[in-house]
């Protein structure tokens, strides 16, 4: 079973609808997995960084889960993390001020489950996207 979980950090519900009003223009082309996992590996699923800014991709090979989430719009700096844990373990996260993508990370997870997500955007006022992913 697959559930998404939203977290709002250091801001308001209003503060995001204030600055999703805020971007106006053509929608984002959606970013497409960029091999920085290495070879071997191979996407397992993927979801939105948080108003189309980019997308978290989880990939496998071999009993390893790997994340990276890449931005919609390379070129620009921002905030942005990747981030993936064994269920109950601890986060192994990769964040900074990227122009192209975050991670990737690793998570070793055979026949487990893994909660996997990331960001793309202001680091004060942002969208965390995780999920968990099983098998």
């Amino acid at each position: 079973m697959s559930v998404t979980h939203r977290l709002a950090s250091v801001g308001t519900v209003a503060a995001l609808a204030a600055t999703a009003v805020a971007v106006t223009g053509a929608p984002a082309q959606a970013a497409s997995y960029n091999g920085a996992c290495g070879s071997g590996y191979t996407v397992i699923d993927k979801m939105d960084a948080g108003n189309g800014r980019g997308t978290i991709f989880l990939t496998y090979n071999s009993g390893w889960n790997c994340v990276v989430t890449v931005t919609n719009t390379p070129g620009t700096k921002q905030f942005m993390s990747a981030m993936v844990e064994r269920s109950g373990a601890n986060w192994v996260r990769d964040e900074g001020t990227y122009s192209q993508y975050a991670g990737p990370v690793y998570a070793y997870a055979p026949n487990d489950c893994v909660d996997w997500g990331g960001i793309v955007g202001d680091k004060y006022i942002r969208m965390i996207e995780w999920d968990d992913h099983c098998g």
